[in-house]
């Protein structure tokens, strides 16, 4: 099968097409064939250093996948052949999502979301499971709550605004001028141009911070919380700043989530949640899509098309 691969640690130009043995799926494991591979801020992270993930003998990235089952190993009674499927195998273990096939144990997986295209569906586990994890199951975001999202028209961030939407809370973002209107539409009700000013100074009050940047904004998110408010940042754990008395700080790395992934299926099919795909590739173009990726400009998601 043709599989993206990293030939050494460095840049972009790392990033090699291959012909490679295709996985065979064991106990409680499925074979999926690839359709799209979603790119995230962590593919390209790796990528240049190899750092956090467990590699196997070819470092193979990329976690996001939505395909078909093409088959299913013994155990497996919650998939069959021809089933269709989204999400974020193995993460933070070497997946390879980059490729035509990908072995996954089944419950890291869940029923595709009908009314999306493979190449939407594959936008969403890591980013959407990041955001879910971190407002519902660290958070537990409430009816009311005023949340801040840093970042709210990236990956991450345009999940979260939407989630927390959905979960009834008053939702503020950050992000620069020409992204309020998109942010807006998804769901947020105040936004802040991280451009002219400093969040901290127009905005208080605030029972939840999500913070997908650290370092210095996460040591100025904490002095717009209430009592009783949580920061959640999500860079790395070094990221997270001593707290004072009356909120909490933790930080969140995603991991693979059958239950997240049908309750995030579940709001893309009532409406409430839309993925946002801004730049579609080739797997060939993987290089370029990193390229494209790490200049930190990119609203939404990059997806890489396999068929």
């Amino acid at each position: 099968m043709r599989a993206v691969v990293v030939e050494q640690w460095g840049g972009p130009e790392n990033l090699v097409e291959r012909e490679v043995e295709r996985p065979e799926p064991g106990l409680n494991e499925v074979l999926v064939r690839v359709h799209a591979a979603g790119v995230n801020p962590v593919d390209w992270k790796v990528r240049a250093g190899g750092a956090l993930i467990e590699w196997g003998a070819v470092p193979a990235v990329g976690w996001d996948v939505s395909g078909t089952v093409e088959a299913v190993g013994p155990g497996v009674g919650i998939f069959r052949p021809g089933d269709e499927v989204f999400g974020m195998p193995l993460f933070p273990r070497q997946a390879g999502g980059y490729a035509e096939y990908v072995v996954a144990p089944a419950r890291h997986l869940a029923p595709k979301p009908a009314g999306l295209t493979h190449v939407e569906a594959a936008a969403l586990p890591l980013a959407a499971l990041t955001a879910w994890q971190s407002l519902v199951d660290a958070a537990d975001v409430r009816l009311g709550e005023r949340v801040l999202v840093h970042a709210a028209a990236g990956g991450v961030g345009h999940f979260a605004v939407q989630i927390a939407k959905a979960r009834g809370a008053y939702v503020i973002g950050t992000a620069s001028a020409g992204k309020h209107d998109l942010v807006r539409e998804l769901g947020a009700d105040e936004m802040v141009d991280y451009r002219a000013v400093r969040f901290e100074d127009v905005v208080s009050d605030i029972d939840v911070v999500l913070d997908g940047l650290g370092g210095e904004t996460a040591e100025r998110s904490l002095t717009v919380l209430r009592n009783g408010g949580r920061l959640i940042t999500l860079p790395g754990p070094d990221d997270v700043p001593a707290t004072r008395d009356g909120v909490r700080a933790a930080w969140v790395l995603v991991e693979p989530d059958h239950l997240g992934l049908r309750e995030i299926a579940a709001l893309v099919e009532r409406g409430a949640l839309k993925p946002v795909v801004e730049t579609v590739l080739p797997l060939a173009e993987a290089a370029k899509a990193h390229e494209i990726g790490e200049q930190g400009r990119t609203t939404g998601k990059i997806v890489l098309t396999v068929d």
